[in-house]
């Protein structure tokens, strides 16, 4: 098996080497290349050309169709202006934001989140969800949601890919706007937004500044016997948390037109996050006649800050021949978080005198990529794509607890919760993708193949290793179009999605105790086959998607949680050996009235897994429907009203089940003047942001709950100058809390 793998590793860079030196003698040769009409600016990953797009304009989410790929036009969607990214995507069908801020596509989170074709440290890791209701959506163009991925994209995240593509076609001359909210509890929201266009340069900058609120609380309920004296106890743990955020961002971008064939292009971006984080936190046990049996309290103050940055650069190249193309791209993201808490503990029952703690946490993550993507046309209706990619990621995880004397000041190290764990992956990859059309046919082929290395060190232990592999990752889109209005298609794809390093590392995360969370470094990837197919139907007044889907998965990773005693549980990561899903998503746009258009989409979904090896025995089964209705109303050319209302239906875990969200959320718009906007929102209506986990085992029953007050109110200005002012409608806002 180790020669074979050796020999697999020889062929792939021998291939990676090949096609690298083609790229460079193309370029060698450009100046013997007879100049062609210039580029068109691009920001997503080199996608082979398709057969004409089916465009639905519904009211504000147009809908292109492509072979391998749903766009969703979301620069003038009402959650854009104000609102976060996870507003936007929670808008998006078959797409789900929980009350964590961690996206879920047709149910499942293996999730790839890209930002303009790239990965992003912000959207990883363990602060990804809470970034993910922290980053401006008002500079947000378009989302690609792609179920069956093609070659192209790299092969991470086995439920698909969500590729969001920011604003970076500016028209000539000087054009931009600004923005300003306020909102309930504090919160505010300024924005701005500069273009420049002229010949061959244009320019861009955005920044902004969100200062947030958040109010969360963290109940869990768990019954099950004392392990010393075996009888029943129940026990409660209760914090209320309070977040105050700042969050200052900005970005410049800028593309320049070297002659007609060739562009460059780069972008710098700048964020922060943080501020003050305080919770108290009462634990209780009680037996089953309600006779107290023990009583803690624990205070913590502290703060969260967090620094990224993004930076990329491109080069784009036309040939003579139409539809001719290279593009060479490299691209670092990096993000740096610095925890500090201090806590006061205090006994009540059975009576110790109070201690005091403190804990430090660091992350630090970054990736560096490099690609090039070449497209040939090799006849008529055919195209060949081939690309390189080579991408490596480290991150680091330091934790640094310590006992405090209240009298000096002096700390000691405790080592229960003091650990360094260093993490190193590096992916490099080829692909090849072929596309023909003909007639009403049209087909999409491709393969991709992944050599990963890891590496791993456990610092605190001296526990280090190494791992490789190599994957292949097959992909093939059909569609034929039945008539003008009609569409058949069909998907099919294997990804992968690989452990997040924050969950292979074991230690044990104190910070909400006594919910203590690990990793796992026994962790495997999950690997999916998913099969799709598909049926749309656009009509003047009506538009209709069905597509029916089936993944089979392998080692999808699940939160196993087991009960240690005195109240406190242990949740880790583990491997399912089945877990299977399958459903029908829907889709359909028009008017119920003259004045009064809608959104109507949904996922009913049935999913089956065996937990037997974690034991939780026999084959469980649920089936539920996802749904979201998007109703606008416009009484005059210059108002808007409209509301969203979105369920996500309950979700089998290894060990129970995850409770239904319903979210609300409703906005009016008033046109003041050409240029001036009056925007008025309030998010969540029925504070029903909730995540709440039930659990049954042999050994204990847990009911595990987090919510957010998210009804919030918001009321802003927009002001649009120069080009923006004109054909350019100003949004309505949103805020989710986390």
């Amino acid at each position: 098996m180790a020669a074979k793998l050796l020999v697999g590793e020889a062929v792939l860079a021998r291939s990676i080497s090949a096609l690298a030196c083609a790229i460079l003698a193309l370029l060698v040769l450009e100046s013997t290349v007879p100049p062609a009409q210039a580029a068109d600016p691009e920001t997503a990953p080199p996608a082979v050309q398709a057969v004409e797009p089916i465009v639905v304009n519904a009211p504000h989410l147009s809908v292109e169709t492509l072979i391998d790929r749903k766009v969703y036009s979301v620069s003038t969607d009402v959650q854009s202006t104000s609102g976060t990214l996870g507003d936007v995507l929670n808008a998006i069908p078959s797409v789900d934001v929980d009350a964590d801020g961690l996206v879920s596509l047709r149910g499942d989170g293996n999730v790839l989140i890209l930002i303009d074709g790239k990965p992003s440290t912000q959207l990883s890791g363990s602060a990804a969800g809470e970034n993910l209701q922290s980053i401006s959506a008002s500079n947000i163009d378009r989302i690609e949601v792609i179920t069956t991925p093609p070659a192209q994209f790299k092969a991470e995240g086995a439920a698909g890919v969500i590729n969001i593509i920011t604003r970076k076609e500016r028209p000539a001359g000087l054009e931009g706007s600004l923005q300003g909210s306020l909102g309930s509890g504090g919160r505010s929201v300024l924005g701005s937004s500069a273009g420049y266009g002229s010949g061959p340069l244009s320019v861009s900058l955005t920044a902004g500044y969100r200062h947030d609120n958040r109010v969360r609380l963290v109940q869990s309920d768990v019954r099950a016997p004392d392990p010393v004296t075996s009888q029943v106890l129940e026990s409660r743990s209760v914090l209320h948390e309070r977040m105050l955020r700042d969050v200052p961002s900005a970005e410049v971008s800028t593309r320049y037109a070297l002659d007609e064939r060739r562009t460059l292009s780069g972008s710098l971006g700048w964020g922060e996050r943080g501020g003050p984080r305080r919770y108290t936190q009462v634990d209780q046990s009680t037996t089953p006649s309600g006779t107290l049996a023990s009583l803690t309290q624990k205070t913590s103050a502290g703060h969260d800050p967090e620094t990224s940055y993004d930076g990329k650069l491109g080069f784009s190249r036309r040939f003579a021949q139409e539809g001719e193309k290279l593009d060479l791209s490299l691209h670092r993201s990096s993000s740096h978080q610095d925890e500090h808490y201090d806590y006061v503990n205090d006994a009540f029952l059975p009576l110790a005198p109070t201690t005091y703690t403190n804990l430090n946490l660091l992350e630090d993550h970054a990736t560096t990529e490099a690609g090039a993507d070449y497209i040939l046309p090799v006849g008529k209706g055919r195209s060949l794509q081939l690309g390189v990619a080579l991408e490596r990621e480290d991150f680091h995880y330091g934790n640094l607890g310590n006992q405090v004397d209240p009298a000096t000041g002096a700390q000691v190290v405790d080592p229960a919760v003091t650990h360094e764990f260093r993490y190193r992956q590096q992916v490099d990859a080829l692909y090849a993708s072929y596309e023909r059309g003909a007639g009403p046919w049209n087909a999409l082929a491709g393969v991709r193949g992944e050599q990963t290395r890891t590496h791993f060190d456990e610092v605190t232990s001296g526990i280090s290793g190494s791992g490789s592999s190599l994957r292949f990752y097959p992909s093939l889109h059909v569609e034929r179009s039945l008539s003008e209005e009609t569409t058949l298609s069909l998907g099919v794809s294997r990804r992968v999605s690989r452990p997040d390093p924050s969950y292979l590392d074991p230690y044990v995360d104190h910070e909400y105790a006594p919910n203590l969370r690990a990793g796992n470094a026994g962790l495997r990837p999950q690997y999916t086959e998913s099969y799709e197919a598909g049926y749309g139907m656009e009509g003047r007044s009506l538009t209709v998607q069905l597509t029916a889907y089936y993944r089979r998965n392998r080692d999808s990773p699940t939160d196993v949680t087991q009960y240690l005693g005195n109240g406190v549980s242990l949740t880790t990561r583990a491997n399912l050996p089945r877990n299977d899903a399958a459903g029908i998503e829907f889709s359909s746009t028009g008017n119920l009235a003259r004045r009064v258009s809608y959104v109507l989409s949904g996922n009913a979904f049935h999913n089956q897994i065996d937990a037997t090896a974690l034991g939780t025995p026999g084959l469980r089964s649920t089936s539920g429907v996802n749904g979201k209705l998007k109703l606008e109303y416009r009484p005059t050319a210059r108002d808007t009203a409209q509301i969203v209302i979105s369920r996500t239906d309950r979700r089998l875990t290894a060990q129970g089940d995850i409770r239904a969200i319903n979210l609300v959320n409703m906005g009016y718009r008033r046109q003041l003047r050409r240029n001036l906007t009056a925007v008025a929102t309030v998010s969540d209506l029925f504070n029903g942001q909730r995540y709440e986990r039930f659990e049954s085992t042999p050994t204990f029953t847990g009911d595990y709950l987090r919510s957010v007050q998210g009804r919030v109110f918001f009321a802003g200005l927009v002001y649009s100058f120069g080009s923006a002012r004109k054909g350019r409608e100003a949004k309505l806002e949103y805020d989710q809390g986390e």
